[in-house]
């Protein structure tokens, strides 16, 4: 298999969209669209009346004509919704999902990985979190259907993703085991037959699987005891953007109030290279000599998100991406409390932003999109959801711990903020939330002379070192 030398970043909701996949793919390197979400954008994208007819012409090619029709009907506005009128919402996603959020579901994921398809016959991988477990079997038959080459999937261990798409690339339903906090009873697995989308399915390619790990035991387990086929790892390392593996051991807090990362954090890529299957570095792999430095150690390539994210083709508003590349370097901090899942999450402290401590502060609380609520067993065996970052006082009636609470962003709301469609409420428009690698200090380095934005491409050619990429045989 001929792999390519670079994975661009899944990142965010929206952040790594279509446009930014296919620049990426045009340059023969592998572009991934983020599979977060996607309901909600594509939504969003219609209520915004999908001007230039993206949208609605991918919608055209979706193989079952009545979803479109019933999507359309919901949600589409002519001309686009008033400025303050605030947006529909999709349902929220829940352990046994209406068929109508699985049908939004398939089409939002098929819609972003068809666009990103267009105009060339390179590769497109689409990114999951094993945190978000609810929509990810909908959004996997979704990006089958598009013909996704590559599904990539971290924050988590991801043992039963390579067995659905087996399942689903033989045309038959799958099933997956759900988290449930409290669960002393019988397993909850979901359930996603492909009928319910109104007829018999049809076989599809099985997409390459590529865990995201940050050590070589969970490389070996994944590699050892998945339910199927694992093709290959992301090795990321702790100066990568988003969510970031905890550290090892206890929680030690730098002065700062950071996670303290230490020897044992770091990957043992002998270990890793011993499993005998490509993989790709992560984390300030930006630049011609970290890919050598990478190839040196046996990777097939490296993976760079931060350096595609404030690119002219991502998803980030206009504003924000301009605000970071002018000044040349943008305090992070990797947040042990803003998201939900647990998991350390870097945090650009943008002005503006729920990052900026009065901004935080004077944004309600709420939980109306849910992609990172936790399932939970009530007392009478009933399955409930909560979130750590709704309303505190909801959070603690529902049995979540007041202390779980403290501090903890919206990851949902923010995230879709970053890209324009921040839900316009009575106190305005949610804030957004940026979140980045360590990357972010240097992004003028990408610049020519006179530029103030770059491109994709100018991303891939800095990090080739002006060489034409290469494919690797595996």
């Amino acid at each position: 298999m001929l792999h390519p030398r670079i994975i661009q970043g899944g990142m965010g909701v929206g952040v790594s969209n279509w446009r930014l996949a296919r620049a990426v793919a045009l340059e023969g390197e592998l572009g991934v669209v983020s599979g977060t979400a996607l309901s909600t954008v594509l939504v969003r994208r219609l209520q915004e009346g999908d001007a230039d007819g993206v949208v609605r012409c991918a919608l055209a090619a979706f193989p079952f004509p009545e979803i479109v029709k019933e999507v359309m009907g919901r949600y589409w506005v002519s001309g686009g919704l008033a400025p303050n009128s605030p947006y529909r919402l999709a349902p929220m996603p829940s352990v046994a999902p209406s068929p109508h959020l699985d049908r939004l579901t398939v089409a939002a994921c098929f819609v972003e990985v068809y666009l990103a398809k267009q105009g060339h016959s390179n590769a497109i991988g689409i990114n999951l979190l094993e945190k978000i477990q609810l929509p990810t079997l909908a959004s996997l038959y979704g990006a089958m259907l598009a013909g996704v080459d590559y599904v990539l999937m971290g924050a988590g261990i991801p043992r039963a993703i390579p067995g659905v798409l087996d399942a689903f690339a033989r045309g038959e339903a799958a099933e997956l085991r759900i988290d449930c906090e409290g669960d002393a009873g019988a397993p909850i697995v979901q359930r996603f037959d492909p009928t319910v989308l109104g007829e018999a399915a049809p076989q599809l390619k099985r997409p390459y699987f590529l865990a995201i790990v940050s050590s070589s035991t969970l490389a070996a387990t994944l590699a050892k005891k998945s339910s199927g086929r694992v093709d290959g790892f992301v090795v990321e390392g702790a100066p990568a953007g988003g969510h970031n593996a905890p550290p090892r051991g206890a929680l030690q807090l730098d002065e700062l109030g950071q996670p303290v990362y230490g020897p044992r954090d770091v990957p043992d890529l002998e270990a890793i290279r011993g499993l005998g299957l490509p993989f790709w570095l992560a984390g300030q792999f930006a630049s011609p000599g970290k890919l050598a430095e990478a190839l040196a150690a046996g990777a097939t390539g490296v993976q760079v998100g931060t350096a595609f994210a404030f690119c002219r083709e991502s998803g980030v508003v206009d504003s924000l991406k301009g605000d970071v590349v002018a000044k040349g370097g943008v305090k992070l901090f990797t947040d042990p409390k803003a998201s939900p899942t647990g998991f350390p999450f870097k945090v650009a402290e943008l002005d503006g932003t729920v990052a900026i401590a009065d901004v935080y502060a004077k944004r309600e609380r709420i939980c109306d999109l849910g992609f990172l609520r936790h399932a939970y067993r009530r007392t009478d065996g009933s399955v409930g959801y909560r979130c750590p970052a709704e309303p505190v006082e909801d959070y603690v009636a529902k049995g979540g711990q007041r202390a779980d609470a403290e501090g903890r962003k919206c990851l949902c709301n923010g995230l879709t903020a970053t890209l324009g469609l921040g839900q316009r409420r009575e106190g305005g428009v949610e804030p957004a939330l940026v979140t980045a690698g360590t990357d972010i200090a240097d992004l003028r380095r990408f610049l020519g002379s006179g530029q103030v934005d770059y491109s994709a491409g100018e991303v891939i050619r800095f990090i080739r070192g002006g060489a034409v990429s290469e494919l690797r045989r595996e």
